[in-house]
């Protein structure tokens, strides 16, 4: 959390794929290691906004559009903070983003989430999306009806619909994250063992592997 106690958009996504992984970090924050694929997602990430900047939008199905990168967003409401990979904004006409003034023409804005992953867009990804799509909408005043995560490996976009259900189940795993650090209890490890296998905390964690 934030020094103000605001959680990351990141740890939803991480509660949705298994609850041990916020609690190992909050509630046992030294124990957790930087691994090479961290360091190689972050290198990726840098790499990919390069490429992002000279493609067009068809991947997004979009003929035009303006790109912001890097969109840091907070919500008190939300109890979120967040830094989105990019955000696209459709129909926005010569604006300061950093001062978020918002152009008459501007219509939707799009969230953008890049992954080094080649998996489908899963629960805990959807998650993320979502979470993403509710502070944008609180920063930038525009309705965010999908989303998209970009493989980078594969260079292609999925999209996902912000439905109401999956915005619904922010705030609730908002709530369930902040229970389980204040308990400071260990959650129950994943239903799916397999996901325990490529795993950074796996050695903490006897009875799942």
């Amino acid at each position: 959390m934030t020094p103000d106690g605001l959680l990351d958009v990141t740890d939803l996504k991480q509660y949705a794929y298994c609850p041990r992984i916020p609690f190992y970090h909050y509630c046992l924050p030294r124990i957790r290691p930087v691994t090479y694929g961290m360091r190689e997602g972050t290198l990726s990430h840098e790499e990919e906004r390069g490429r992002e900047e000279r493609r067009s939008l068809r991947a997004y199905g979009l003929t035009a559009g303006e790109r912001v990168f890097e969109v840091r967003l907070r919500s008190d409401r939300l109890g979120l903070v967040g830094r989105l990979d990019m955000a696209i904004r459709c129909g926005a006409v010569g604006e300061s983003a950093d001062e978020g003034r918002l152009g008459a023409a501007a219509t939707e804005a799009i969230v953008v989430d890049y992954k080094s992953t080649r998996d489908p867009v899963g629960p805990h990804y959807r998650l993320q999306l979502a979470a993403y799509a509710l502070l944008l909408e609180e920063a930038w005043g525009l309705p965010v009806r999908r989303a998209f995560l970009y493989h980078m490996p594969l260079r292609t976009a999925d999209e996902v619909e912000m439905t109401g259900a999956l915005r619904r189940r922010v705030g609730a795993v908002v709530t369930a994250v902040r229970e389980l650090v204040m308990a400071e209890r260990m959650p129950p490890p994943p239903t799916n063992r397999a996901r325990c296998v490529s795993c950074e905390f796996r050695r903490f964690c006897n009875d799942a592997v």
